[in-house]
């Protein structure tokens, strides 16, 4: 599907389903992958991810183009557009807009990524996981609020 196709297609939904035209731009953007689509609020345009379209077909893609027009449709008339505002919640229900896109199957089956550090409190022994590197000079001891000391695990020996 071309992005001109796309276009003719957020416009139908828009008045078919909104009774109101749809007067900006609707693109595919390939490096979508954590998310549906996007609405932007200085352009009002609107980016669909066509993985969503390739792994999940037609209509799953319609109900995140539905998702994004109440974004676009309220933003315009300068009510709650957010996810969180009742009047983006009301009119996504109305329209049967969904509120999550399904995971992409190659990132739902990704497993997460190992602990690399551990923060150890010199007070309590208390320790916490981490999987990217902090600074520990920033935090406390949730237990004791004790000074923390950062270790790096080493995961390239392993035991027979």
């Amino acid at each position: 599907m071309t992005n001109d196709m796309l276009q003719q297609w957020v416009e139908r939904v828009s008045l078919r389903d909104f009774g109101r035209p749809f007067r900006h731009k609707a693109t595919f953007n390939g490096r979508l992958k954590a998310t549906g689509g996007r609405y932007f609020m200085k352009s009002h345009n609107i980016e669909i991810s066509p993985h969503q379209l390739a792994a999940y077909g037609e209509e799953e893609t319609e109900k995140i183009i539905k998702h994004e027009l109440c974004h676009y449709h309220l933003h315009l008339l300068k009510r709650g557009f957010q996810h969180r505002d009742a009047d983006f919640k009301q009119l996504l229900a109305q329209v049967g807009g969904s509120r999550f896109c399904q995971s992409l199957p190659e990132r739902a089956n990704r497993k997460p990524a190992p602990y690399k550090y551990k923060l150890l409190c010199k007070n309590c022994g208390m320790e916490y996981m981490r999987r990217r590197r902090v600074d520990p000079r920033r935090y406390a001891c949730g237990r004791c609020r004790g000074k923390l000391l950062l270790q790096e695990l080493d995961f390239t020996k392993t035991s027979c």
